[in-house]
């Protein structure tokens, strides 16, 4: 069995075809879970609300707390071992392809690939083929922002693909069984889709293309102003950011489409498709963008189609998370999953979701934002290491400093004083999850990240924080 798994950056559920958006912005996940042999999960929810913690996740099979990476460290214990590891040691050839360092041996999360690639204008040359160099170049406006050095305006997905179906092909011709594991990063922001796309919105929303990819660049470089002034955006201006951030989408999409089409006409059999996303995106909800601090559903109800899994197929909880899918996996070809924290969905159903937010970062975030803004409400945000407990009807979180309760689809209302059983059965299952799953596998300090200077600019045009 082979596996090839997709991760697409900060796609929210509810803005994707496969749960009823307005807009068809998915229509090859919709057809991939549409076809025999897929399905799509209506409640995936990540567990961590950045790309660092919610990758560590995926990779080690384990929570937040339990890795610690983008929560209180960041890189991976060396106790824990990698998802490839363990598949390397069940006969895998292992590959990676990233183009976010914090998926990179910075983290330790390229432990166990046999060909890992990072993606970054100063590897260019050094890790990636010429020929797909140079077809980026040839199809620079179609596939990026056009001839600019601003690397803002350019995506890496058409890079990816390409490098992907090189891998796809090399497999074909090995009776080895593999593992390729691919990160898009396009739809984070500043939500700058290629130059067709761009033009496209820019005339549907009655914009220059100049003004429309101006919008996107500032709301991009002006994250934590935008926030920390309450995200004093119009009527009109939040559906120009929102349809720009769809058209990366969409572009995504066509990508990943492509690349299914294409490993289709391979001799590949029996080949497990999973696709994905590390987290969503925050467009105002709770008076946030990007992803933050908050763990609302528009931050971290992420898309899940799988492919080729007779395991996953005949699953009829409502919940799961990406734990449970790579439990599920690997123990279908009895790897080792003695680590593991997840359900396998063959046979068991998940009743509840952990998601985790980290203490350091958020902390730091909130400073940032009351020192734009004096005035700025920090007391609406929980300090300190924050959990959240979700079911299909209730999201309970707690934090160091306070606890809430929001009766879904409402996360602004807290409703503890109307639901005391409630607040009090999943503090309970809380408090047992944090004694017994939540703890750390390491008691040491925690570990720096060897991120280069290269990986900390990149970081850093990203908008991420790097010490």
């Amino acid at each position: 069995m082979n596996i090839i798994w997709i991760t697409i950056e900060s796609t929210r559920a509810d803005h994707t075809s496969l749960y009823g958006y307005e807009r068809d912005t998915t229509p090859n996940l919709r057809r991939i879970a549409n076809s025999d042999g897929g399905r799509s999960f209506s409640n995936c929810i990540s567990h961590g609300i950045w790309t660092r913690s919610s990758i560590a996740s995926i990779l080690t099979g384990t929570w937040p707390s339990r890795h610690r990476a983008g929560m209180d460290s960041e890189r991976i214990p060396a106790e824990l071992k990698t998802v490839p590891e363990l598949l390397r040691e069940s006969g895998y050839h292992t590959a990676a392809i990233s183009p976010n360092a914090n998926l990179s041996s910075a983290t330790d999360l390229d432990r166990g690939f046999d060909d890992f690639v990072w993606i970054d204008k100063s590897t260019l040359l050094k890790n990636i083929n010429k020929s797909t160099i140079l077809k980026n170049i040839i199809n620079i406006r179609n596939h990026g922002g056009g001839m600019t050095r601003d690397t803002r305006r350019h995506n890496t997905g058409y890079m990816m693909g390409d490098m992907a179906k090189r891998r796809l092909r090399s497999f074909a011709n090995s009776s080895e069984p593999f593992f390729l594991y691919l990160h898009f990063g396009d739809p984070h922001h500043p939500y700058y889709p290629p130059l067709p796309l761009l033009k496209q919105e820019a005339k549907r929303l009655g914009l220059s293309t100049k003004d429309a990819g101006d919008l996107a660049l500032h709301h991009h470089s002006h994250l934590d102003e935008l926030i920390a002034q309450g995200c004093p955006y119009t009527e009109d201006e939040w559906r120009m950011l929102t349809g720009l951030y769809d058209r990366v989408i969409e572009y995504t999409d066509s990508l990943v489409g492509e690349l299914f089409d294409y490993a289709s006409t391979l001799d590949l059999d029996n080949t497990i498709f999973v696709i994905t996303a590390d987290h969503g995106e925050s467009f105002g909800e709770q008076g946030l963008l990007g992803h933050k601090i908050g763990v609302h559903d528009g931050l971290i109800h992420v898309p899940l189609v799988v492919h080729g899994s007779d395991e996953m197929l005949g699953y009829d909880g409502e919940m799961v998370q990406h734990i449970d899918v790579m439990q599920t996996l690997l123990s279908s070809i009895g790897s080792d999953t003695s680590q593991f924290q997840g359900i396998n969905l063959d046979n068991e159903v998940r009743t509840h979701t952990i998601t985790q937010r980290g203490a350091g970062r958020c902390q730091q975030i909130l400073d940032t934002y009351q020192e734009l803004n004096p005035d700025f409400d920090v007391s609406r945000y929980h300090r300190g290491t924050l959990t959240a407990i979700r079911t299909s009807e209730f999201k309970y979180l707690k934090s160091e400093t306070d606890s809430e309760l929001f009766r879904l689809p409402d996360e602004n209302t807290d409703v503890v004083s109307q639901y005391d059983g409630v607040t009090q059965r999943l503090d309970d299952t809380l408090t047992r999850w944090c004694e017994r799953d939540g703890k750390p596998i390491a008691a040491s300090e925690s570990a720096d990240g060897a991120f280069t200077e290269a990986m900390r600019k990149q970081l850093t045009d990203l908008g991420y924080r790097v010490e």
